[in-house]
């Protein structure tokens, strides 16, 4: 895990704190700060510090932006993201969207959320804003109940990725491993919904089928799993990293102070001789106005065993996403999430999201 620079500075009643000042945020795995507090995030950014509380063991903690060179967010509705991205701009701090994109329209899974058609437009939108490469297709998780079977799984696959198919380079999905996340468990038998544990040879269909459909539609995704113990890579899909060194890299090589603390060394392809085009090394990972880099991508140790994340910091808080999902593993309770909803819109400048 990494350990972050630490600084001191003022708050907002003038008290002197210790702050982590990280160069990469996550916003975040533990709520949909795009979808509900994008203003906050932003307002926080501009004031240069927020503030989190531990859920282990209930210390508030401060963080300071003052360092920040890149931001991933992660959403299921980034919508509102697209009125503050200039501002990101001009602070020069690069970014890119986790957009889960999941259809249980039907099934009612996601009561919350925006309507299928309006959030495939606004993926559509935020890559003409970002491109391509910025805005990265997840369906995760991959559910399967009494209502849902792995052909229909597919068949909702099928349908996105028709329409998303000029606007991702990349598919991430994930198996719900129900039983080994305690408050997912507890809000699906909670909320009735008859939910199917994936076995392996589901597992590997599943897989199988999805990658014929990718090339036999065109698609030409790179899909990966994210966080799955089973290798699935003689499909070509491979175990994901959405904290991504490697994409952090090509989208913002030249901000050398984040390729400095990345340790990232940009060099140029060497023009060709009257032998040919010069050899590469087999790890370079080509960038524009010929430059490339070798990937130095290193796992945060502090993440789950299968996840293939780097470090970085991230500012959310369980127990605060009103989206409200029948599966949800960020929400103890939908009652607790919309106590902390409702704190936040009575203070919705707080230092916190929850406001308290």
């Amino acid at each position: 895990m990494a350990t972050w620079a630490k600084i001191e500075r003022p708050i907002k009643d003038g008290t002197i704190v210790s702050m982590q000042a990280p160069q990469i945020v996550s916003a975040s795995r533990s709520t949909d700060i795009p979808a509900f507090y994008a203003d906050w995030f932003f307002d926080r950014l501009q004031k240069g510090y927020s503030a989190w509380t531990n859920p282990f063991n209930g210390i508030k903690s401060y963080v300071s932006y003052e360092n920040t060179r890149f931001i991933v967010f992660w959403s299921k509705n980034p919508r509102p993201l697209l009125q503050h991205l200039d501002y990101l701009k001009e602070r020069h701090i690069g970014c890119y969207i986790q957009y889960t994109l999941n259809d249980y329209e039907k099934e009612k899974l996601e009561r919350n959320v925006r309507p299928l058609s309006e959030r495939v437009e606004t993926f559509k939108l935020l890559v003409d804003k970002l491109g391509k490469g910025s805005v990265i297709w997840r369906f995760d998780p991959m559910i399967l109940t009494d209502d849902i079977s792995v052909d229909d799984l597919l068949e909702k696959v099928l349908n996105l990725g028709d329409q998303l198919k000029d606007y991702t380079e990349k598919l991430v999905f994930s198996y719900a491993d129900i039983l080994s996340y305690r408050k997912v468990k507890a809000n699906l038998e909670k909320n009735h919904i008859p939910y199917h544990e994936w076995n392996e040879e589901q597992m590997e269909e599943f897989a199988r089928r999805l990658c014929e459909m990718n090339r036999e539609q065109g698609w030409n995704f790179q899909l990966a799993t994210c966080g799955e113990k089973i290798d699935v890579s003689k499909y070509g899909i491979l175990h994901n990293r959405c904290i991504d060194g490697d994409l952090i890299a090509r989208l913002a090589w030249d901000d050398k102070e984040l390729m400095e603390f990345m340790k990232v060394k940009i060099e140029d392809v060497p023009a060709p001789t009257l032998f040919g085009d010069p050899e590469l090394p087999e790890e370079a990972i080509l960038l524009p106005h010929n430059h490339y880099f070798i990937s130095r991508h290193r796992k945060d140790q502090g993440q789950r065993p299968f996840c293939e994340c780097m470090a970085s910091k991230d500012i959310g808080e369980y127990n605060t996403c009103p989206h409200l999902c029948e599966y949800c593993y960020a929400n103890t309770t939908k009652q607790l999430a919309l106590q902390n909803w409702e704190h936040h819109q009575k203070n919705n400048f707080s230092d916190t999201i929850t406001g308290k």
